[in-house]
């Protein structure tokens, strides 16, 4: 290594290093800064053109939809294109082995059919959460026990987990300044970094704004409630689209208990479907791999959305723990909680004062309509689309 190109590094370290990110963004389309096409097609060939960037920002949505945890990260097209390549990319693992989409996995509704995800030190301690959209959430906190405050906060963390990406600087592994090095030795972020934010500077807010605008792009709404709920007035109309047994279903998810229903909605709420920010437990309180261990501390859920993909195959086990293998097991356990030994079950779930847990006296046909309407809200796009694919040439 010649002694500019140590300059350039140490300088580099010293920058990186500083709090904050107090450079100039200049990542609304066009930064008027010149880049070496050539080197981005030899990593990418046409899968990345900055001069036609493909649509990120402005992509149509329901207009039933309004719930936008955005907060002041607006996505922008060269921002999520940043966030795709970093969202690919195996040299954000200390082995080069491992990328967020190792664990996400566009074919899968960015989960991963795999019980836990194997990462370069171990695997995860949880099942790999489907990533449909996070930007439309009530809930803006992160991972199964919330322990993330935004999603900005979140994207880092598995890349510094030791288990996972490994730049934890536990037991001698790199650290996470030692990645943003690495990654500013890689000609292609050069590139892309210097036109998105108009110099090469890579720091981990950079990393944290680029990575959520892509995961909160990911986005699904061509399933069949799409398209019935585009048809009427509200949700509790009947679906001309839908049959009987998908309207049964709808009709048993939103009815509350103390109708005959199974009140799914009061915790996933519609439009969206996704967790009731103040929910708690729901009863599920397994460790996965240890069958004596508890864990009543999870309180967050993926949306319903795209549990199946368009083939109406599921994309994944279900639960934190993996410990539920059908969507029927599901609503099986919802239909008869046990409550025993948690202390942080939903109040929702309790079954009334007595505490024992909820009991819906669901039948078989109930249960068979609930999973037919849950089916409609998968939707085909998500799975293909290729802004969210894999950048790199193979």
């Amino acid at each position: 290594m010649n002694l500019k190109r140590i300059l350039f590094l140490a300088i580099s370290v010293i920058i990186t290093s500083c709090s904050g990110d107090d450079y100039t963004d200049v990542s609304n389309e066009n930064p008027g800064t010149s880049t070496d096409a050539s080197v981005l097609q030899d990593i990418f060939g046409q899968n990345i053109d900055l001069d036609n960037l493909l649509n990120y920002a402005d992509q149509g949505i329901p207009n039933y939809i309004t719930q936008d945890n955005t907060l002041e990260n607006d996505i922008t097209d060269a921002k999520a294109t940043l966030g795709r390549v970093l969202f690919y990319d195996k040299n954000l693992s200390t082995d080069n082995t491992i990328a967020c989409a190792s664990c996400h996995q566009q074919a899968f509704a960015f989960s991963d059919q795999n019980d836990v995800s194997t990462g370069v030190n171990g695997v995860t301690g949880r099942h790999s959460m489907r990533l449909i959209n996070a930007r439309f959430a009530r809930e803006s906190r992160f991972f199964w026990d919330e322990r993330a405050n935004t999603l900005e906060e979140q994207t880092t963390q598995p890349i510094q987990d030791h288990a996972e990406m490994g730049f934890s600087g536990e037991n001698g592994a790199p650290t996470f300044q030692d990645l943003l090095t690495k990654l500013e030795g890689l000609n292609y972020y050069q590139e892309l970094f210097q036109s998105v934010y108009g110099n090469t500077t890579i720091t981990e807010t950079r990393l944290q704004e680029s990575l959520a605008q892509f995961i909160r792009s990911i986005q699904s709404f061509d399933s069949k409630y799409d398209s019935g709920r585009a048809t009427v007035q509200n949700d509790n109309q009947q679906f001309p689209n839908f049959t009987d047994l998908e309207n049964t279903g709808k009709d048993l998810f939103f009815r509350p208990p103390n109708q005959n229903g199974a009140g799914c909605i009061t915790c996933h709420a519609a439009p969206e479907f996704d967790i009731d920010p103040n929910s708690l437990n729901n009863g599920v309180i397994g460790v996965f791999g240890n069958a004596t261990a508890i864990d009543i501390t999870i309180t967050r859920a993926p949306t319903l959305r795209d549990i199946f993909n368009d083939q109406g195959v599921l994309n994944g086990a279900l639960m934190h723990d993996a410990s539920l293998t059908s969507l029927t097991a599901v609503l099986e356990h919802y239909n008869d909680i046990d409550a025993t030994g948690n202390a942080n079950l939903d109040n929702r779930l309790k079954g009334g004062p007595a505490g024992n847990g909820q009991n819906l006296n669901l039948s078989a046909e109930n249960i068979e309509a609930l999973e037919a309407f849950i089916k409609t809200l998968s939707g085909t796009n998500v799975y293909t689309d290729t802004k969210w694919s894999n950048p790199f040439i193979d």
